[in-house]
């Protein structure tokens, strides 16, 4: 066992026992990303080892596997993934979300269902780390909880459904980063975890 195991470990028995919730995930890194150094240096040195800190020490562990892919388009600007896996989560990172996803807003994630595949798709260029709780939190741990507490299973929401859901993912980041409070959502993660298992 590594000291990180080690630690880990303790941590759950401190907090009780409960069991690690282990979420698979395929990452794939868009071959046709244009993502500057500067970027990449915040997005891997900043950002996703701060989703990956707030989630590990709450018990929900992301075993990532890396795959290679790309986000093609077509002439009407629809996505085309290459590269994706049914019974995981995939994670797409990229340096823009489709103009027809986002309407133009440059968001920096969206996640939801894609013809069968479960996707958290990313846009290194606007993701943030935490910076003010209920309204500027960690843009991988806002996307991964639209998955893991069940948002994409919700087909085409009423726009006040949209922004509710928005603010209760917002609120839950929140939680997860000032006070480590996780227990629905690692409840939910479980859930999450054996529906998409089930896709393959």
């Amino acid at each position: 066992m590594t000291r990180r195991g080690f630690l880990g470990s303790m941590v759950l028995a401190a907090r009780g026992g409960a069991a690690a919730v282990v979420v698979p995930v395929h990452r794939v890194v868009d071959a046709k990303s244009r993502s500057d150094p500067e970027t990449l240096r915040k997005f891997w040195w900043e950002i996703w080892p701060e989703a990956l800190r707030e989630l590990g020490r709450v018990g929900i562990q992301l075993q990532v596997e890396d795959g290679p892919g790309e986000l093609r388009h077509t002439a009407g600007d629809q996505p085309i993934f290459v590269g994706l896996r049914r019974d995981v989560l995939n994670i797409v990172l990229t340096d823009h979300i489709p103009m027809n996803w986002d309407s133009g807003r440059a968001l920096a994630g969206v996640t939801t269902i894609y013809d069968g595949y479960p996707i958290c798709l990313i846009a290194m260029r606007y993701a943030r780390g935490n910076q003010v709780p209920f309204l500027s939190v960690n843009t991988v741990v806002h996307e991964l909880l639209h998955a893991l507490l069940g948002d994409v299973f919700v087909a085409r929401p009423k726009w006040y459904q949209s922004v509710g859901r928005e603010w209760r993912i917002d609120s839950y980041a929140s939680r997860l980063w000032l006070f480590h409070d996780a227990t629905a959502i690692r409840e939910a993660a479980r859930a999450f975890v054996a529906r998409v298992a089930r896709r393959r």
